[in-house]
């Protein structure tokens, strides 16, 4: 197969072009804005349209000092949000005022075939200029042979009981223990609200 390169800019040697280019587009499906939300659930639009889905997280503010990140999904029309979770997790961290870093597996965050809302963040700092953003990614969650893979990636301001600062980078990656299509999605805080914040769900084609 012969290479065309394009030289000084020029494409004059191009004679066809793509009509169109398929695959690894992102379709906004929807969004939701929080103010004071106890909770905010995504519970149409994830369906067999699409093999992956991105849930993308801005500027997510808790109302509660230390409050953890969280997310649960459940399938059909159900709203119990107990859907079996094995994950692991770690995480990197470094302080404000450079006392300390480090890279490290914690087991403290991870799930063992738990039903509980599982953690994407930890001891979020509610401080006016304090957030999380990060993204979300589940694969196939129509499938109803295999379980439902999931892969998270979280920045947020970390505050510890003192009061120290840290920037704090959460990793989890796991699975929805179940072969049951997933519909929904429910993302709160483990304590208080969520003050403000904008979630947005794409389809991945």
């Amino acid at each position: 197969m012969a290479l065309n390169f394009a030289n000084n800019n020029s494409l004059s040697a191009i004679t066809t072009l793509p009509t169109s280019i398929s695959g690894g587009g992102m379709t906004l499906i929807s969004e939701q804005t929080a103010s004071s939300s106890a909770t905010l659930d995504f519970t149409s639009g994830i369906d067999s349209t699409y093999d992956s889905y991105v849930f993308k997280f801005y500027d997510i503010h808790p109302s509660t000092n230390r409050a953890i990140f969280q997310f649960q999904a459940d399938t059909g029309t159900n709203t119990n949000y107990n859907i079996t979770i094995t994950s692991t997790y770690f995480n990197s961290y470094h302080k404000e005022n450079d006392g300390g870093s480090s890279l490290a597996y914690n087991d403290s965050h991870d799930d063992a075939q738990s039903t509980s809302f599982s953690n994407l963040t930890v001891h979020n700092s509610n401080d006016n200029d304090s957030c999380a953003s990060g993204t979300l990614q589940i694969f196939n969650p129509s499938n109803t042979t295999f379980v439902k893979h999931f892969i998270s990636n979280f920045n947020h301001m970390y505050t510890e009981t003192g009061g120290d600062k840290y920037s704090w980078e959460s990793f989890k990656a796991g699975y929805f223990n179940i072969t049951t299509a997933l519909t929904r999605f429910r993302f709160k805080y483990d304590t208080g609200n969520i003050d403000s914040g904008v979630i947005k769900l794409y389809g991945i084609s």
